[in-house]
């Protein structure tokens, strides 16, 4: 991050200010004000590598609002048809992976998946009073707490619970600013977009004030001992990032498009360098979903690009030996509309599949299909509730039993594991 205007703070001043860099600012205030300076001042202070490394989870957020029924298409129901004259995708091009349901034909990638038995789809994910406004809606999947008003994120809060403060970097966050879904009161997630930028930046006199910064401290205050080690770390995090992005090399094809492949790639790489990182965050950048306007190209073309993305993750982590070790779970903060719209597009709608990709998954169709005729104002009605498709990756994969303290609520998990842990 750059800064514009000449620094004249203090030491004391500049860390109170956060002016440290990198993307672990975000969560720095919950820091402070959720916990004692004591607590806080362990929060970085633990090691950058396992011997036996833990489950990890990633997730893949879709900006936007994907459009669900176009995606895993129910190909047999002529209310689909019926609704979309021509946006629908013919029963002939349907890529058919259930008696009733199939993928776009541009998802060759999650053909793959499926067959290979290593995806699952959650069908009607959505929640109760649903919000067609993409800043609320996705605030509301971010947090894991509808209408809530909740100021951390769900994988904020696993974080908080499940994993001990003095590990570092539990949190990654790929993207261009962080997510509210990583907001957490007691870890400070590592936030980046392109890795070869991922550096420090500033005035003269900043750069001053964080070189002074990563020298060991000898001050006895516990805030500013916490604060000083966050800006430790963000140095050695992102040197770490850097090398471990620009060196990495693999084989396998991650699908044109760049993007998510591009950004699913950097996770392999650090994956592969030992990060402890157990909790990815990816985000399909600039509501590339929202497809009011001429949806079908650019939504084929979308898809493709996802699918083949994924396709490519699951092949490298294989590669590397990690597969048993990952699990990817994708979302986005609503779906379409049941009938197309009249400039060939679709607006925004309610329920919306789920998908859960990994080894680990029991492949198939999970909870029931919304009906196309029994409509919520030509909206689709939740089956599904999300936090049921959450509670089963904090559960059933990363084996943390007490989801109701972590979602604020009861959730039973879906059984999509084959190992679940119950």
């Amino acid at each position: 991050m750059g800064y514009r205007s000449v620094c004249s703070c203090s030491r004391r001043d500049f860390l109170a200010r956060g002016l440290y860099g990198l993307g672990v600012g975000a969560g720095l205030p919950l820091v402070l004000s959720r916990t004692s300076a004591a607590l806080a001042a362990q929060a970085l202070a633990g090691t950058s590598v396992e011997k036996h490394p833990e489950r990890i989870l990633v997730v893949v957020e879709l900006s936007g609002g994907n459009d669900g029924l176009n995606t895993v298409v129910p190909y047999q129901d002529p209310a689909y048809y019926r609704a979309r004259p021509k946006l629908a995708i013919p029963d002939r091009d349907v890529i058919k992976v259930a008696d009733r349901f199939g993928f776009h034909p541009s998802m060759v990638g999650f053909e793959r998946l499926y067959k290979d038995g290593l995806l699952g789809v959650v069908h009607g994910c959505g929640y109760d009073h649903p919000s067609l406004s993409h800043f609320s809606s996705m605030g509301f999947w971010h947090t894991g707490v509808p209408n809530g008003g909740e100021p951390l994120g769900w994988l904020g809060r696993l974080a908080d619970h499940r994993y001990e403060t003095s590990t570092r970097n539990v949190i990654v966050d790929i993207g261009a600013s962080q997510s509210l879904a990583v907001r957490s009161s007691r870890h400070s997630p590592l936030v980046f977009d392109d890795p070869a930028r991922f550096r420090r930046d500033g005035t003269d006199g900043e750069k001053h004030v964080l070189a002074e910064l990563s020298r060991p401290s000898t001050t006895t205050n516990a805030t500013l001992d916490f604060l000083a080690s966050t800006a430790r770390n963000a140095t050695e995090s992102s040197d770490f990032v850097r090398q471990a992005t620009a060196g990495y090399r693999t084989p396998v094809d991650y699908g044109a498009g760049g993007g998510l492949g591009v950004n699913l790639q950097r996770v392999a790489a650090l994956v592969a360098a030992g990060i402890p990182t157990r909790l990815f965050y990816v985000t399909y950048q600039g509501n590339s979903f929202d497809t009011h306007v001429q949806q079908a190209d650019l939504h084929s073309r979308l898809l493709m690009y996802t699918a083949d993305a994924v396709r490519g993750f699951s092949e490298d982590l294989k590669r590397l030996g990690r597969a048993d070790d990952v699990a990817v779970m994708i979302f986005t903060e609503f779906g379409r509309r049941v009938e197309e719209n009249g400039s060939l597009g679709t607006d925004h709608g309610t329920a919306t599949p789920m998908f859960v990709i990994g080894k680990g998954v029991k492949g198939g169709f999970y909870g029931t299909a919304p009906s196309l005729t029994d409509l919520d104002d030509g909206n689709l009605k939740m089956t599904t509730d999300f936090r049921r498709v959450y509670a089963t990756m904090i559960k059933a994969w990363l084996g943390y039993d007490d989801t109701p303290s972590v979602l604020k609520g009861r959730f039973d998990p879906l059984d999509v594991f084959g190992d679940e842990r119950s």
